[in-house]
């Protein structure tokens, strides 16, 4: 998917990081215009359309004032000189008179986004000015917030290449509660769901006019949990993110400090109650831990069933009798392979070729206890899911113990397991074939009974695989079976 600097980097010149910094912008600039009450389009110079635009942004505040998508499209002829004088002046530009769009009257505002002394793109501000009523606190502060985060745009301050971009869900927004700090981190203003987090926290007086750091400290009970980024957060000196919880309540906080040419003279706080999300993936990490016992649990007893399998064995008269509870006892040690592997992730998917290497190996050397056999594998298994992964590797483990009982025939030779995973012929998603291969006597001229280790493998492969397996001659002699299998909507 491309990305919207594409269109412009055959003629941007830009240096180092400049094509990183607007995108940083645009990923943060639903901010500003839920701040500014106002659409966003960014602009770049274009030598077919003066200006083309990049990229566009709806507030989330108050209803838009464009309903159609202009992305990609040339600049209007009425507001190219507006853009024109924001890029060659670096400097916020206002339209000397009101605009006219459909039924609303538009204010109009162009902002040089300059790093390095240079200009790299404008940023234009559309805000519906036909409503008559008087704007309140909220909105006149609201827009100082959007005109100094502006502002520090074409001071190249903002967006700020320290804002953390982690991937931990619950990022605050505009509309989740914002508080606007002085330059000693004292609250000048605090939007009314910024006042009612707090209050959840435990702090039930007002919040303008006191320090933001006070007020946290006073409502933390457990000073040794705290994120040792939180002071400087809520100080409003770092634009990080950092929670703080108190009484049951987890609050998100991310700074925004804002700066001019010399100094930090303020700070935006945003905050976001998320106790219900962090408490659902509590949920989460519980149910991972409680399924990851349950692969463990199932593990143990699977080994205790194979133990008990081999014990009856060892008191088996008949050589056949003997033979069949070893071999059910292998099956069962490798469906506990299987989900002792799952035992140790959080998810529910299994890196076979870790599995099966172990596997491999062992289920040769159990089946040869008295002769030599070489194994040799060679390809990707990759990830696969566990309902594939325990089919598969009973599959492989029947088809290794037969090579070497019936392939080699007792005498020593090489045994291979050769994995292939590759788009399919027909385009449509992945293809798994893998291979078990011996060097021993070739398949028997005359059609054979199967034993009950072939039919569980037709069975397995058939049914729970859906996939289709072949035997062929080796070439150089021996046998070689191949499994094939789709690999889509696993």
């Amino acid at each position: 998917m491309a990305i919207f600097t594409d269109p412009i980097r055959e003629h941007a010149d830009f240096g180092p990081g400049d094509a990183e910094w607007l995108h940083l912008l645009v990923g943060d600039w639903q901010m500003v215009a839920d701040l500014a009450f106002a659409d966003l389009a960014l602009w770049f110079p274009h030598p077919e359309y003066g200006y083309v635009a990049l990229a566009h942004v709806r507030p989330s505040t108050t209803h838009t004032v464009f309903h159609g998508d202009f992305v990609g499209e040339g600049i209007r002829s009425d507001l190219r000189p507006l853009v024109d004088k924001a890029w060659n002046s670096r400097a916020i530009e206002r339209s000397s008179e009101t605009n006219w769009s459909s039924d609303m009257a538009l204010r109009v505002e162009a902002v040089p986004m300059v790093r390095n002394g240079r200009t790299l793109a404008v940023v234009t501000t559309h805000m519906d000015l036909s409503s008559s009523r008087m704007p309140s606190r909220l909105e006149l502060t609201y827009r100082q917030c959007a005109y100094d985060l502006l502002r520090m745009g074409t001071l190249g301050l903002w967006p700020d290449f320290a804002s953390p971009t982690g991937s931990r869900r619950g990022a605050p927004r505009v509309g989740d509660g914002l508080i606007r700090l002085d330059a000693d981190g004292v609250v000048q203003y605090a939007s009314p769901n910024g006042v009612s987090a707090f209050r959840r926290l435990g702090d039930g007086e007002s919040l303008e006019g006191r320090s933001l750091a006070e007020v946290t400290a006073s409502l933390l009970k457990d000073r040794r949990m705290v994120d040792e980024t939180l002071p400087l957060v809520v100080t409003g000196r770092m634009p990080w993110r950092s929670e703080i919880e108190s009484r049951g309540v987890s609050l998100s906080l991310r700074a925004i400090p804002l700066r001019d040419e010399q100094q930090r003279f303020g700070a935006l706080v945003l905050c976001r109650d998320v106790s219900e999300l962090r408490r659902r993936e509590m949920e989460l990490v519980t149910k991972d831990a409680t399924i990851r016992e349950i692969h463990h649990r199932v593990k143990n007893n699977l080994q205790t069933v194979a133990a008990l399998l081999r014990m009856q064995s060892r008191r088996m008269v008949s050589e056949e009798a003997k033979q069949g509870l070893e071999q059910a006892m292998r099956r069962v040690a490798t469906i506990a392979l299987v989900h002792e592997t799952l035992s140790q992730g959080l998810t529910q998917s299994v890196d076979f070729d870790e599995l099966i290497g172990r596997q491999f190996r062992l289920s040769a050397e159990v089946a040869s206890p008295s002769q030599q056999v070489k194994t040799e594998r060679s390809g990707t298994f990759g990830e696969l899911p566990s309902d594939l992964a325990t089919p598969l590797a009973l599959v492989i483990n029947e088809l290794v113990t037969n090579a070497v009982e019936h392939g080699l025939e007792g005498r020593a030779g090489t045994v291979w397991l050769i994995a292939d995973r590759a788009e399919g012929e027909d385009g449509d998603g992945e293809e798994l074939t893998v291979t078990i291969a011996d060097d021993g006597v070739g398949l028997p001229d005359t059609p054979h009974v199967e034993g009950l280790g072939l039919q569980i493998v037709r069975t397995l492969v058939t049914s729970e695989l859906g996939g289709t397996i072949q035997w062929l001659p080796r070439e150089g002699g021996g046998t070689a079976v191949r499994i094939r299998l789709s690999l889509v909507g696993r």
